[in-house]
């Protein structure tokens, strides 16, 4: 619930506070660049429409459950609001860049008097890997500089046609708890984002532009329920990859085909497993933040999707993937904020796109660009083009943001 960078703040900042057992005078916080762009400009909810980290911190600390983990400030009330700003106003909070290799990294040490507590999260958004108290250590992961298969789940195993034949072959009933989740929640922001005042309300400018047209109202919604997430709406979300822009994207124009076309619930639930997987297929390559717009693997998921709706299977989604990758894989991430909203809505328009581009005999062939032969030499590229290629940019992007 909320933006998962500063919910990851407001996390390791909760279990801090419980583990000093008071309420800190001050606060410092570590982060490595990655976490500070993307927290920087994004609305914390539940916080009164504060933004940033120490808001983030602030949340954890004075109204947070570390028990919820990614929904840790899920629960504040109008007092506990007020109880927020007050702590920011009258606490010390310090922010500063950690020195650290790692992509994702975080440090919240709380201090009271003479007693303090410290909490690092690092790798992806809940692992925590050390928790001190004073000069004791607490917990300690001892695999904390590398990440295993134990830690994270496997991904080597991906493939495109691998996942269109699980998507084909997986009994509905094993994915049909989480699947529908992720139905009913991010339909739910979506629809709340196109009714209410969100952002820059980009779903309800493409509607308003170019009508209820069905390729229009798939990528109004993702982006509408983008922007109700990015300006602090307290709907939760179900991720994917890590990321709630990313599971949005990768699923509302999916649910929002699916239901113009009038497919069948397990119709729907098979189209989601694929856009779902293709979307982390092509985030792993990558890594988990990146200068390289995730919206993109999103959108690019969600066109998979849909020409799986349509009936279409290896083939037809294979081409839909390249020829939505040869169109969009130069946008970049600079931090979660409203035009969020606007990437993911020209995401999932390449996707879809690339899908009709196909259904007209069209295609981007290998030898164009970045395109090369076979789907899954087209996804390497991109992610070596996001891994490798966009290190430097990403430092630059950090350096404009923090105004270096």
């Amino acid at each position: 619930m909320g933006c998962t960078e500063p919910i990851a703040v407001a996390y390791a900042a909760a279990k801090a506070a419980a583990v000093l057992g008071s309420q800190p005078d001050r606060v410092k916080i570590q982060a490595s660049d990655n976490i500070i762009k993307n927290v920087k400009s994004v609305v914390v909810p539940n916080t009164g429409g504060l933004r940033g980290i120490a808001a983030a911190a602030a949340a954890g600390i004075v109204a947070g459950d570390a028990d919820k983990t990614l929904e840790v400030i899920s629960r504040v009330d109008a007092d506990g609001q007020k109880k927020i700003a007050a702590f920011l106003d009258r606490r010390t909070i310090t922010v500063s860049k950690m020195d650290t290799s790692f992509i994702f990294d975080l440090a919240v040490t709380v201090y009271k008097d003479n007693a303090s507590a410290m909490v690092r999260i690092s790798h992806f958004h809940t692992n925590i890997v050390l928790i001190k108290k004073d000069d004791s250590i607490v917990y300690q992961n001892q695999d904390c500089d590398e990440i295993t298969t134990t830690v994270l789940t496997d991904r080597s195993i991906l493939n495109i046609k691998d996942i269109l034949d699980f998507a084909a072959s997986v009994l509905p009933g094993d994915v049909h708890p989480l699947i529908q989740r992720q139905i009913d929640y991010n339909s739910k922001i979506a629809e709340d984002g196109i009714t209410g005042d969100w952002g820059a309300n980009i779903g309800t400018v493409l509607l308003e532009t170019w009508g209820d047209d069905i390729k229009v109202r798939a990528k109004a919604m993702a982006a509408a329920g983008s922007d109700a997430r990015m300006s602090g709406c307290a709907l939760p979300v179900v991720i994917v990859s890590g990321s709630g822009n990313q599971g949005i994207a990768a699923s509302v124009p999916v649910i929002v085909y699916a239901r113009h076309m009038g497919v069948d619930k397990e119709t729907l639930l098979r189209a989601l497993v694929v856009s779902s997987l293709v979307t982390i297929h092509q985030k792993t390559g990558i890594g988990r933040l990146s200068a390289y717009c995730g919206a993109v693997s999103a959108g690019v998921g969600a066109g998979a999707g849909i020409a799986w709706l349509h009936g279409g299977r290896f083939r037809e989604v294979a081409h839909t993937i390249v020829n939505a990758l040869a169109m969009v894989s130069g946008i970049i991430c600079d931090g979660a904020k409203p035009s969020c909203a606007a990437k993911i809505a020209l995401s999932v328009e390449a996707g879809l796109l690339g899908f009709y581009m196909f259904q007209k005999g069209r295609q981007f062939y290998g030898g164009d660009g970045i395109v090369k032969k076979g789907v899954e030499n087209t996804i390497a590229n991109i992610g070596r083009l996001g891994r490798d290629g966009m290190k430097e940019t990403d430092r630059e992007i950090i350096r404009i943001m923090l105004g270096e």
